[in-house]
């Protein structure tokens, strides 16, 4: 496990860069934190360094964005918070998503625990204070 702590959003860089390091052949990254703990800040950074010009925001009444990375990579930005029940991640065809190789990067992951794959690169966002963060990264 890698932990990253971060005094200021400044220094958000350090932890996108460590997550894009792992992803080698795995695509799926589960974001963990209570709201406002800065996932989707995270994955905005996580999407610069892969290469998406595009504006990110999170999905949360639309359940995923898609952005396009270097190379025309598909990157992936789902939001389940507003999931009810993980059979609706069936209704929309996540397995689409998460076994295609594009980059699939996952907000409230414990809505639909039992659908994520078994190479999930799990990161943890502590909210340490206002401006600072402890990532928990695998």
């Amino acid at each position: 496990m890698k932990t990253i702590h971060i005094a200021s959003q400044e220094e958000l860089p350090e932890a996108a860069e460590a997550i894009v390091g792992l992803l080698g052949p795995r695509t799926v990254v589960a974001l963990r934190g209570e709201m406002g703990a800065g996932k989707t800040t995270l994955i905005r950074e996580i999407a610069a360094q892969l290469g998406a010009a595009d504006t990110v925001t999170s999905p949360t009444f639309a359940i995923v964005n898609q952005y396009e990375g270097r190379d025309g990579r598909r990157i992936c930005h789902f939001d389940f918070y507003r999931i009810e029940d993980v059979r609706e991640a069936y209704d929309f065809g996540y397995e689409e998503y998460f076994y295609s190789g594009d980059i699939c990067l996952v907000e409230w992951p414990e809505k639909i625990e039992p659908l994520l794959p078994d190479d999930t690169i799990e990161v943890r966002i502590t909210v340490d204070s206002p401006t600072a963060r402890t990532f928990e990264i695998e």
